[in-house]
């Protein structure tokens, strides 16, 4: 979720047990914490959290740190996404969600591993509950040969305008400014480039937009996901003072040149952190993404400091 309700900018305080100096681990969140590829909202006093899975699974939690497995958002499977995902009721990826204060509007891909032939869809609930969700039909698709996968959507509102952003590896992460503020589709197919690994495989996922003071700053997951401790994962950032770009590293290398710098990577036994949202909540920016231990794929939380002007681990 980017939703963009204020701007501050804060001095955060880890919320583990990590002493200081000390690299910094997952944040603490207990229960049933087993996600991929994590979105946040809060609607009153719940969090919800939407992850990769068949049917997109939804958890909740009171405090932002006990979650509990609500269900999924399809029980009943998704049958208009199987020609993308090549088989029947099979895994919908990178849900990303905001709450627009009377509905949740969720955007999530379906595609298979390697596989250009991937496609955007939306889905809208009141209540967010399981089973509960309407689905609003395709956003966008790509084919082998496009300039971009259709996967990974971000959707950012700022004020009243509504943008879609979305891509992995090929061409990088794509933007559009032509996102239906009532209806949430698009309205064009045009888009521009704002990511890019052009010498490294193209291997940049995961976009997130957030706007901190006078930047907005777009989040992407470098390097390879999905393979448990030998993911190599990393979260790295770029700044602009457009929503649109050109986004910059702290170098100043542009992302579309391969630039990013590196806000969160592999250490102390944690292996191949991305997937990542960025939320601002009552104590300030929140960055979400999942990790992987000897034991599985797990749920990081972590506050997000941004007072060197880039955001850094608090």
């Amino acid at each position: 979720m980017r939703f963009i309700s204020s701007l501050v900018s804060i001095v955060a305080l880890l919320a583990s047990t990590c002493s200081v100096g000390a690299v910094v681990g997952p944040g603490v969140v207990t229960g049933d914490t087993s996600v991929h590829d994590p979105s946040m909202c809060k609607v009153g006093s719940t969090y919800y959290l939407f992850s990769t899975a068949p049917g997109i699974e939804i958890r909740t939690s009171t405090d932002r740190t006990k979650w509990t497995l609500a269900g999924r958002v399809f029980p009943n499977g998704a049958s208009w996404t199987d020609t993308y995902t090549g088989t029947s009721n099979g895994n919908l990826w990178a849900p990303d969600c905001y709450h627009d204060g009377s509905k949740f509007w969720l955007y999530y891909a379906a595609s298979s591993f390697g596989s250009q032939k991937s496609a955007i869809f939306l889905a809208t609930s009141t209540s967010g509950s399981p089973g509960s969700w309407t689905n609003n039909g395709l956003v966008i698709s790509s084919a082998a040969g496009a300039a971009y996968n259709a996967i990974d959507p971000a959707i950012t509102v700022d004020g009243s305008t509504h943008y879609l952003s979305w891509g992995s590896f090929w061409g990088g992460i794509y933007f559009s400014n032509h996102v239906n503020a009532t209806s949430g589709l698009l309205t064009s197919t045009s888009s521009s480039n704002i990511a890019a690994r052009p010498n490294n495989g193209g291997a940049l996922e995961a976009n997130t937009l957030f706007k901190n003071g006078n930047y907005w700053y777009l989040f992407t997951s470098w390097d390879k996901c999905c393979s448990g401790t030998s993911s190599t994962y990393n979260i790295r950032v770029g700044r602009s003072s457009s929503i649109s770009g050109p986004f910059v590293d702290s170098s100043g290398t542009a992302l579309t040149s391969g630039g990013g710098t590196l806000v969160l990577q592999t250490h102390d036994g944690i292996y191949g952190p991305g997937g990542q949202d960025v939320y601002l909540d009552s104590d300030g920016p929140i960055l979400v993404y999942h990790y992987y231990t000897s034991s599985g794929n797990w749920l990081g939380i972590n506050r997000l400091n941004f007072t060197s002007g880039w955001p850094v681990v608090a």
